[in-house]
């Protein structure tokens, strides 16, 4: 059974950094892209990175290019997202998936991806 674990939310003030850390087990971690999505109370589960198997391409929402940066370490089963430059509209609950398959984009829908972690907070401050 697969398992994703996020960790690394908390609480932050504007302009400053955390870094998320997303732990997989469960099935081949290499053979498959992954993703970060966010939720914030109210509103629709939205994309904010993704990236293939090997790491080599990314992909990034609109709101968060150039101040957040996706990554994995597949030795580890771990991806990353180092998100940087923090505003308060960056508040949201943030999850990770798992595609089944190996490559992914910018525009895949949340039902691309078939496991979920349960979710981490992560609160800008003003």
């Amino acid at each position: 059974q697969v398992q994703l674990v996020e960790s690394g939310g908390g609480l932050v003030q504007a302009g400053g950094s955390l870094r998320l850390s997303c732990a997989a087990s469960g099935r081949t971690f290499s053979n498959y892209a992954m993703g970060w999505f966010r939720q914030a109370p109210g509103k629709e589960r939205d994309f904010v990175a993704a990236i293939s198997w090997s790491g080599r391409s990314t992909y990034y929402g609109d709101s968060v290019k150039g101040r957040f940066t996706i990554s994995r370490d597949n030795a580890k089963n771990t991806m990353y997202l180092q998100m940087d430059s923090l505003r308060p509209e960056d508040t949201a609950v943030y999850y990770c998936a798992q595609r089944p398959v190996a490559y992914t984009g910018s525009d895949v829908p949340v039902n691309g991806y078939d496991y979920w972690g349960q979710g981490t907070q992560v609160t800008v401050s003003s």
